[in-house]
């Protein structure tokens, strides 16, 4: 542990110049009292560093001097592939492995491209969840990110939508997926390639150690996975007539007088029912009649309920 804090002392001294023994502390989450043993101790090993008193005082590493000390760790080199969400590495456990390795590669680079670095994450930020869904709060996902590590078959038991709600089974875990805030797993298992949520995960026990199938492509499988998924949704279609901007926001060409007639795929009855009723009076379902008649009927109530 003391090793590790003394490499990352030396590395804060060399990406940023001159610092307080106040300010070290503050960065390595120790007492300053620790820090003047530790920069005596780097000192006693042949580290050219020198400290000054006074307002412009500090610690800092005879101009020129470069250490050498900036290989990655395993965690490290995981973790700088996530770099671009430090939330997300978090969630994985990797939070502390993300500074590391950000840090010794910030030492790492000439002076100009460690400038250029900095500016790109004060002016880029990438927020990956929506809007209106809160990303997935699982108390699972550490342990199966370590299992998709550390290539270990687990024993899932796992809440679905149709039943039995509650099944477990043996899976081999393949990778992981962040889509919209939300985590996936794909596994293997007795039945082939399936996608689990990882918030629906009720118990992650892992067991012996797996070995991937030859060829196995996540980014293809997700890829697949997605287009099978978008055509299972949409199982039917509506006939309706739209205005110019119901053609707009369904990206249909309107005719002659303004209005359009189009067939749009839908995926339900009901999930149809909700989507076309938030687009007002810009559309009307001439088919199916169930919809219409749904549609319809929802008009006369809410005429009802604010006619009162």
């Amino acid at each position: 542990m003391r090793a590790s804090r003394l490499v990352t002392l030396l590395l804060l001294l060399q990406t940023r110049g001159r610092m307080t023994a106040q300010q070290l502390a503050e960065e390595l989450e120790v007492s300053v009292r620790t820090v003047y043993r530790d920069v005596e101790a780097l000192a006693a090993a042949g580290i050219p560093l020198y400290g000054a008193a006074g307002h412009a005082g500090g610690y800092r590493l005879v101009d020129g001097y470069r250490t050498r000390l900036t290989g990655l760790t395993t965690d490290e080199a995981q973790a700088a592939f996530l770099a671009a969400l430090p939330g997300t590495a978090a969630e994985l456990g990797l939070g502390e492995a993300l500074a590391a390795a950000q840090l010794k590669l910030r030492a790492a680079l000439p002076a100009e491209l460690r400038a250029h670095a900095g500016r790109i994450q004060e002016r880029f930020l990438l927020d990956a969840p929506g809007w209106y869904g809160d990303a997935d709060r699982s108390p699972h996902l550490a342990p199966v990110a370590a299992a998709v590590w550390g290539r270990r078959a687990a024993l899932l038991r796992y809440r679905r939508w149709r039943a039995p709600e509650e099944i477990e089974r043996r899976v081999e875990p393949y990778g992981l997926v962040l889509k919209a805030g939300r985590w996936y797993v794909v596994a293997g298992g007795p039945s082939g390639i399936r996608t689990y949520r990882v918030d629906r995960i009720l118990g992650f026990r892992p067991l012996e150690e797996f070995v991937m199938p030859d060829g196995f492509d996540l980014a293809g499988y997700w890829n697949t996975y997605l287009a099978g998924f978008r055509a299972r949704l949409h199982t039917g279609e509506a006939l309706v007539r739209l205005t110019p901007e119901g053609a707009r926001r369904l990206g249909v060409a309107p005719v002659s007088d303004g209005w359009a007639e189009a067939r749009v795929p839908i995926e339900s009855i009901d999930h149809a029912h909700g989507e076309f009723l938030r687009m007002g009076t810009d559309i009307e379902v001439l088919a199916p009649a169930e919809l219409r008649d749904r549609i319809a009927a929802t008009v006369r109530t809410l005429a009802r309920s604010y006619g009162s």
